[in-house]
């Protein structure tokens, strides 16, 4: 079965940017909304952003303004770009369909926000 790959994570200083980029197989992405979601320490998963297979999106209020998703249908992938990061948003980063559809996540890619 093809994963779900996630990519793009790091270490980064608070005010900085980092690119997401995750790689669906051609099953899960064509025609879902796919979605960005985060997992912090002793929390649960949470939806960050999503995007149709149309280009509308949809973000949580916390990083709206400062967070962009994107898709590039022909090379089944997804992206995540993050400006203006806080501590609060390190976590584990994954993607998935939105809503998810039983497809198995990915190991995700860890966002750190620290000085």
């Amino acid at each position: 079965q093809v994963h779900l790959v996630e990519s793009g994570g790091g270490l980064v200083q608070p005010g900085g940017s980092l690119r997401l980029s995750c790689t669906a197989p051609g099953s899960i992405f064509t025609d879902n909304a796919m979605g960005w979601y985060r997992q912090a320490p002793g929390r649960q998963r949470d939806l960050v952003a999503a995007i149709t297979p149309g280009g509308t999106t949809n973000y949580e209020d916390s990083v709206k303004g400062r967070f962009t998703i994107s898709r590039d249908n022909a090379k089944n992938t997804v992206y995540l770009q993050m400006n203006s990061l806080k501590p609060a948003d390190t976590a584990v980063y994954y993607c998935n369909s939105e809503p998810v559809v039983g497809h198995p996540w990915g190991q995700g890619t860890q966002v750190t926000v620290s000085s």
